[in-house]
């Protein structure tokens, strides 16, 4: 096993990890902001970097069935988000590979 570096994001704004501040992901990756977590307002987005990735998981969730898995900081290992694997219903087929991160869970990073 090798060492792991991580990747450090270059944008105007970049979320980052309230816990310790590594960078997550930059607002332009931002798909929706209309979706709630388990603590409340929480983003899609296309693309998030220095994470690490549970098991999958089937939950029922507002919008219906869905296998996901939570995703976590790789720096400190908090749990931020999690990562849509696949949607039953067809109308959500648009968040497989995406990724969710909860507003309570980041800081702006400058």
């Amino acid at each position: 096993m090798g060492l792991s570096y991580n990747v450090y994001l270059n944008s105007s704004r970049i979320y980052g990890c309230k816990n310790c501040k590594t960078h997550l992901s930059n607002h332009e990756d931002i798909l929706s902001r209309n979706f709630r977590g388990q603590h409340g307002k929480a983003y899609l987005f296309n693309a998030v970097v220095n994470i690490s990735e549970a098991e999958p998981v089937e939950r029922n969730m507002t919008t219906g069935r869905h296998v996901v898995r939570d995703i976590s900081c790789r720096q400190c290992n908090e749990i931020v988000g999690w990562k849509y694997d696949k949607a039953y219903e067809a109308s959500e087929g648009y968040k497989e590979g995406k990724f969710i991160l909860e507003a309570e869970l980041l800081v702006n990073v400058r």
